[in-house]
């Protein structure tokens, strides 16, 4: 009995911190449905309307990762004042870039609209969330009309692939997927680069196996549960934009962007950001202990 009890709870605490950002994330759309309600909105959810609460909801998750992970945000310079296309790479959940968005936003009061996967607008119960923190479908007219408007884009190429079959290796998983340089091309706006130190030490995927490869291949729909969710240190860096070239080709320009995150990962690049933070293949110990670096803030 005491094993078997030692045993669900440890299976309890591998999962309880995701489960608990699930949890949150639900309630904070509740929230903005009671506060839709109370005030009969019925303006556009990417209207200056819903700021109110937008810094409500930032202020909320801007908390959580300064308790929980000591999150830092550096390089926000290097954002250009004007719209442009933000490529990160994706953690087993995106929670740290959650908490970008909310810094950014109350820091600089500039919403930074997110293409997501297509399952995740499948999520039952989210779509005023989705809506109010403009997560927007990642076809090429919804990304060229952002951008035309003046809005930041992010895109992680990797996408939920990389979120389930990445390790602690921090290889990116790109495949063939050049949609968000021919954006860039076509809308003449710079990419910039962003990475999270140590965002698959906090949270983890099990092993790839082939069954778990072959029914998200099939689906498309992420069957494998993160687990983890250790206080370890969170800094993302925004690099310097790639700035738009009219002569170069879009392969070109994956392969340039791919080099420079890569460059954060093999130590191997000059410009690399990361080059001195991110130890490989990750270490959750080290990662936790980093929170008590003062030095390197």
């Amino acid at each position: 009995v005491i094993m078997a009890s030692l045993t669900i709870s440890a299976i309890l605490i591998f999962f309880i911190v995701p489960l608990t950002i699930v949890f949150f994330i639900y309630l904070t759309n509740i929230l903005l449905l009671i506060y839709q309600r109370n005030n009969e909105l019925k303006a556009d959810p990417l209207s200056d309307v819903w700021d109110s609460v937008r810094k409500t909801i930032a202020s909320f998750w801007d908390m959580y990762a300064r308790i929980w992970h000591g999150y830092e945000l550096h390089g926000v310079e290097n954002l250009p004042e004007g719209p442009g296309i933000l490529v990160y790479y994706h953690g087993a959940i995106p929670i740290d870039y959650l908490y970008f968005l909310s810094r950014l936003f109350l820091w600089k009061k500039r919403l930074c609209l997110s293409v997501a996967d297509h399952f995740v607008f499948r999520l039952p119960g989210l779509k005023l969330l989705l809506g109010v923190t403009g997560v927007i479908p990642g076809t090429r007219e919804d990304c060229l009309i952002a951008l035309k408007n003046g809005h930041l884009v992010s895109i992680s190429p990797g996408g939920v692939r990389e979120a389930l079959f990445s390790d602690e290796s921090y290889r990116l998983m790109w495949g063939n997927r050049k949609g968000f340089a021919q954006v860039a091309l076509d809308a003449k706006v710079p990419i910039i680069p962003m990475y999270t130190q140590n965002v698959r030490e906090g949270y983890r995927m099990f092993k790839e196996r082939r069954i778990f490869r072959q029914l998200y291949e099939s689906t498309r729909l992420p069957f494998t549960p993160p687990y983890g969710g250790l206080p370890v240190k969170f800094r993302t860096y925004i690099g310097k934009p790639i700035p738009y070239d009219p002569n170069i080709t879009t392969e070109e320009l994956v392969e340039k962007v791919s080099k420079f995150l890569f460059s954060f990962q093999t130590k191997t690049a000059v410009q690399a950001l990361i080059s001195r933070h991110q130890t490989i293949p990750g270490n959750m110990w080290k990662a936790l202990l980093e929170r008590f670096d003062k030095h390197r803030k």
